[in-house]
């Protein structure tokens, strides 16, 4: 995520050379586009957390920098 960014609250997914914008509330990708198997694992991520980058997302746009927690990765997951 990035300071003051633009709506709809999204993160950036990014695996080798791919990037992709995916919509925090609906898993849609909006930019770019991930390998089918990390697109899977992206979801998976997105569902699992997704409390986590919406208040985060919340923050972020605010300008809350202080408030921002880290969410874990997929290091490690398959």
């Amino acid at each position: 995520m990035f300071f003051n960014d633009h709506p709809p609250p999204h993160f950036h997914a990014y695996y080798d050379s791919n990037v992709a914008v995916v919509v925090i509330e609906t898993g849609e990708i909006t930019v770019g586009r991930l390998p089918p198997r990390v697109a899977r694992l992206v979801e998976r991520w997105r569902r699992e957390y997704i409390e986590e980058l919406k208040e985060t997302w919340g923050c972020a746009a605010s300008g809350e920098t202080g408030s921002l927690g880290r969410i874990p990765g997929l290091e490690g997951q398959s």
